[in-house]
C-alpha cells in the first residue's frame, strides 16, 4: 500500500510517502515555519533529487495542501494523482490509557485524543490539527493514529506507578507512559533479527538518543520499563530537557527566582539538559567539537549525559535479570562513537565489550560494535519510525476492509 505518514508539530509538518510492499520511502520532506514569515518546504525523492521552496503557509491545512501539490508535481513529485495515496498514518504522541495500539481514526478517536491533551499539551493539539488538515484535503481517505506511548502499554504496575497518593493515579491517570515507542519497537525487532535470538527469551535495552532521549528495557518482546514518564521530560539528559532531577529543585528555584508555572515549565523543557549544562549548545556535535578545543563545560555536559545513560543501562539490566543486547539509535546514538564508547566504558564486568575499531567506523549505519568475545551484543541501528507507522497503518486499513 502507498501510505502518507504525517508528523505534525506546532509550526512544522514532517512527511514520508512509503510503499509498504517494499518498505521504500518514495518521498519525504517537511514544511517549516507554519504561520510565520519565510515558511520553507523541503522535498527529497528516493532517486536523490532534493529541493527547497519558500511559501506563505498560514496553517496546517495549507501545509498538507502544499505537501500534496509537490507529491503530484510533474517535476518534483513521485505520483501522478493524490488518489494513489491509499491511507494516511499519523504519529500521535500521547494515547494515555485509552489507546494501547494503533487505531483507525473516527470522530470518537479524535475526541479521545483530544482528552489526552492535558497529558501532552505541547504535542497532541498539533497532532489533531494534522488529522483535521487531512480530512479537509483528502476527504474520505482512511487515517490511522499510531501512538508513541502504545509500545509501553505492557509496563507492569511496579514500573509505571509513581510513589504518590494512589488517588492521583485513579483520578488523573498520573503514571509512567513512556514515549518514542515506534522507534524502540523497530530497533528492538531489528536487533532480534541480527542476533538471531528467541524473542520470548531475549533481553534487550534500546537507547534512543536524539534531541529527545529515552531508554527502554524489552524483555520477551515487551517493554517492561522506560525512562520517559507522564511526559517526555523525565529520564535521561536531553538536548534542552533536564531529565531526572530532585522534584524539590524546581519548587526551590520558583520561589527564589519568582518564576511562574509557564516560566518553570520552559526552564525544565527548553533551557536545561545539554544546553543548560554547557551554556552554548544543545547539539552533541557542537559540544564534542567544543570539548576538543578545551571547553570544560562542554566536556562536563558530555560526561553527565553519558554517566546518566550508563546508570540506566545498569539499572535495566538488573531489573530484567540479565542483558543480551544493547542498541543505540537516533541522531546521537547512530552517529556518535564517542558517546557510545564513554557510555559503555566500565560495563565489561557484565560481559559488554566494545570493539573500538568497529565503533569508530560505524557512523550513521547499522552495525555490530561489540567484540566477538562480548557476551552482550552491542548494535547501532538506524531507526525507521515512519516505516513502522506506515506498516501499522496499512495493516489496520486492510483489517477494516475485511469487516
Amino acid at each position: 500500500m502507498l501510505i502518507l505518514v504525517i508528523n505534525c508539530g506546532s509550526s512544522s509538518v514532517k512527511y514520508q510517502l512509503v510503499q509498504t510492499d517494499t518498505g521504500e520511502a518514495l518521498a519525504r520532506g517537511s514544511v517549516e515555519r507554519i504561520g510565520m514569515s519565510g515558511a520553507v518546504i523541503s522535498v527529497f525523492r528516493h532517486d536523490g533529487y532534493e529541493a527547497k521552496f519558500g511559501a506563505e503557509i498560514l496553517d496546517h491545512i495549507m501545509a498538507i495542501e502544499q505537501i500534496l501539490s509537490y507529491l503530484v508535481h510533474p517535476k518534483h513529485g513521485v505520483i501522478k494523482d493524490k488518489s494513489e495515496i491509499e491511507a494516511v498514518g499519523h504519529r500521535v504522541v500521547h494515547g494515555g490509557q485509552k489507546f494501547t495500539s494503533s487505531v483507525l481514526i473516527d470522530e470518537e478517536v479524535i475526541a479521545n485524543i483530544r482528552q489526552c491533551i492535558e497529558l501532552a499539551p505541547l504535542h497532541n493539539p498539533h497532532n489533531i490539527r494534522g488529522i483535521n488538515a487531512v480530512l479537509r484535503n483528502l476527504p474520505g481517505l482512511p487515517q490511522v493514529a499510531v501512538f508513541d506511548t502504545a509500545f509501553h502499554s505492557t509496563l507492569p504496575k511496579r514500573a509505571f506507578l509513581y510513589p504518590l497518593p494512589y488517588v492521583l493515579y485513579r483520578r488523573y491517570e498520573i503514571r509512567r507512559y513512556g514515549f518514542h515507542g515506534t522507534s524502540h519497537y523497530f530497533v528492538y525487532n531489528r536487533a532480534i533479527e541480527l542476533c538471531g535470538g528467541d524473542k520470548n527469551k531475549t533481553k534487550v535495552i534500546t537507547a534512543h538518543l536524539g534531541n529527545g532521549c529515552s531508554i527502554t528495557a524489552v524483555d520477551g518482546g515487551k517493554s517492561v520499563d522506560t525512562s520517559m514518564g507522564l511526559t517526555p521530560l523525565e529520564g535521561l539528559v536531553m538536548g534542552t530537557r533536564c531529565g531526572d532531577i530532585d522534584p524539590s529543585i524546581i519548587l526551590h528555584v520558583m520561589g527564589r527566582e519568582e518564576l511562574s508555572l509557564a516560566e518553570a515549565t520552559a526552564l525544565l523543557n527548553k533551557h536545561s539538559g545539554l544546553w543548560g549544562l554547557s551554556g552554548t549548545s544543545s547539539d552533541m556535535r557542537d559540544l564534542i567539537e567544543e570539548s576538543k578545543n578545551g571547553d570544560k563545560r562542554a566536556q562536563m555536559a558530555i560526561d553527565v549525559y553519558c554517566y546518566r545513560l550508563k546508570k540506566y543501562i545498569g539499572a535495566y539490566a538488573a531489573a530484567m535479570g540479565g542483558l543480551d543486547a544493547l542498541v543505540f539509535t537516533a541522531g546521537v546514538g547512530e552517529n556518535s562513537p564517542l558517546v557510545r564508547a564513554k557510555t559503555c566504558e566500565g560495563l565489561e564486568f557484565f560481559g559488554l565489550e566494545i570493539d573500538k575499531k568497529a565503533n569508530k567506523a560505524t557512523v550513521g549505519m547499522e552495525g555490530l560494535i561489540s567484540k566477538k568475545s562480548s557476551r552482550v551484543k552491542v548494535y547501532t541501528i538506524p531507526t525507521k519510525e515512519e516505516l513502522v507507522i506506515a506498516i501499522d497503518t496499512a495493516r489496520i486499513v486492510k483489517e477494516s476492509r475485511k469487516k
